[in-house]
């Protein structure tokens, strides 16, 4: 009897266990679009918003998603939740799908978590406006090619909410395949976002390196009302006051001077022009000398040139004047009343605060606003859950069979391409090799420029080993940069007659410093050069 009164509450709470963990496994949200999204999902009606969401199949499935269906079009539509996601208490999962059926050149396929909405706010209304808590997703167009992540986060000292925008976001895959994106939201501030079920970015959000502006303000700001003294000077060098300039220091003397030594060559033709009439040159029958102006015969190159050291008259030729030494100018010194550069002193940030969580905003509503110059856009699967292994489920079972067929489609149709360009799968793989490096970290201020490369490259295939070349001399040069960052000293010159008789010269501008006066010399020989005189004349 006794056994029987203690199996009744084990077997109470193994029933409430049981029941826990299947609410705690069902998803917050979730829409496949199996059914048509008419009535559950409200299209905007803003004037803006003209392009046609239509219920379709993704190519090649029986699966159906939400489809961009026009070109160069704004699309907005929203479904609002039947309870709001708190996002402060433990883990939150983001995850949807995402097929560029027919590539994205520019335009964005991400989702934007709404909040709860002002008074009298209808989700026909609902625009780049509306304001929203979290938005997630690719967005590609131009040197843009990133998996956004963007929180707009209240200011609890100003009640202003401030975008705080991810740095060094994964890329969007450049093919035209389904793929799947994941963020997480732990409960202990970690933020990783998954392309496919890969992490591809681990943060916290409260790190200030990968938040732009970081969620807590800084403590101390510039003073705005500092001013800089009017007598602070943050010359380091000066000209020397007490320097002269040496008596024989001549500043008309030319840079070029002609070349003495030079003896004209023999056989130099002084009376032949360098072009002549055309001999079989004839006026046109319709030439109007009224209209026209007087007929001239077309110049051809001087054949009796074509043997000669040169026709016409014969000059010496310029050398360098070993007198020149330009303008000059005073050594340079240290400046005695140096004080650096100036800086507003720092002040108490007012707009301060301190957090131990983010203060998150629930989400009301689910909503896609973007604006493409693609059509073939498919969302599908948008999923909100509180567990990690769900997420990791649905991937498994809506995503992952649909991307092995896909990919297999993909190699099928490389292989018959191979079949009449040999080297095509081989790109094929280069050019995913080429896209993982370009996410490498340490490249991060060169991604655009090589994505950028990778895409050209793409369009013309023939270009891989260009391109390998290319990426590799890029890598080759950052690592280079990290190893030997500094520069090294320059090698001494030795001192040229001026610089020898002005050896007190400072060594960065001083006597006999002529950069700048050779240019300008040079420019002003450029200005007064005589045009190349044209060697025919066209009818």
């Amino acid at each position: 009897m006794g056994g029987a009164k203690m199996a009744a509450p084990l077997l109470l709470l193994l029933i409430a266990s049981s029941l826990l963990q299947i609410w705690a496994s069902d998803p917050l949200f979730y829409e496949s679009f199996d059914e048509p999204f008419e009535g559950r999902w409200i299209v905007s009606e803003k004037e803006d918003y003209k392009g046609l969401w239509e219920h379709s199949k993704s190519d090649g499935h029986e699966d159906y998603g939400l489809l961009v269906s026009e070109k160069a079009r704004k699309y907005a539509i929203v479904k609002e939740l039947d309870e709001p996601v708190i996002l402060k208490d433990g883990t939150v999962v983001l995850q949807f799908e995402v097929r560029l059926q027919n590539g994205l050149e520019c335009g964005g396929s991400y989702l934007k978590y709404l909040r709860p909405q002002g008074a009298g706010w209808s989700p026909k209304g609902f625009d780049n406006e509306s304001p929203y808590s979290i938005m997630f997703g690719p967005d590609k167009c131009g040197s843009t090619n990133k998996v956004h992540f963007i929180l707009q986060h209240k200011n609890p000292k100003t009640g202003k909410f401030v975008e705080h925008h991810l740095k060094y976001p994964p890329s969007v895959p450049s093919d035209k395949l389904s793929h799947v994106y994941t963020a997480i939201l732990k409960h202990d501030n970690e933020l990783r976002i998954l392309v496919d079920g890969e992490e591809k970015k681990k943060t916290n959000f409260f790190s200030a390196d990968d938040f732009e502006p970081a969620l807590i303000p800084p403590k101390t700001i510039p003073d705005p009302d500092d001013k800089k003294p009017e007598d602070w000077d943050e010359r380091a060098k000066i000209p020397d006051p007490d320097a002269v300039k040496p008596d024989d220091w001549d500043e008309d003397a030319p840079m070029e001077i002609e070349d003495e030594e030079a003896v004209k060559p023999e056989g130099w033709l002084d009376d032949e022009p360098e072009e002549v009439d055309d001999p079989e040159a004839t006026k046109p029958e319709d030439w109007d000398e009224d209209e026209d102006g007087e007929w001239e015969a077309p110049k051809i190159d001087n054949p009796k040139c074509e043997s000669a050291p040169g026709c016409g008259e014969w000059k010496r030729p310029m050398k360098r004047n070993p007198e020149y030494k330009g303008k000059w100018h005073a050594p340079l010194i240290d400046n005695p009343n140096y004080k650096g550069i100036w800086k507003p002193q720092e002040i108490d940030n007012p707009d301060y605060f301190e957090l131990d969580k983010p203060d998150f905003e629930p989400i009301a509503a689910i909503g896609i606003e973007i604006w493409t110059m693609q059509d073939g856009i498919l969302f599908d699967n948008i999923l909100i859950t509180g567990d990690e292994k769900v997420a990791e489920s649905y991937r498994a079972e809506t995503w992952k069979p649909k991307y092995e067929v896909e990919k297999e489609k993909q190699k099928a149709e490389d292989a018959a391409a191979e079949s009449s360009d040999g080297l095509s799968g081989f790109q094929k793989k280069v050019f995913d090799v080429l896209y993982k490096i370009a996410d490498v970290p340490f490249l991060e201020p060169y991604k655009i420029k090589i994505i950028d490369v990778i895409e050209k490259a793409e369009k013309q295939p023939n270009l891989t080993i260009g391109i390998l070349v290319s990426i590799a001399v890029v890598v080759a040069t950052v690592i280079f940069r990290v190893l030997f960052g500094r520069k090294k000293p320059q090698a001494p010159v030795a001192p040229t007659t001026t610089e020898t008789r002005n050896s007190g010269a400072a060594e960065s501008e001083g006597p006999g410093s002529v950069d700048d006066d050779e240019k300008e010399e040079n420019d002003k020989d450029d200005a007064s050069a005589p045009r190349a005189r044209r060697s025919r004349r066209e009818t």
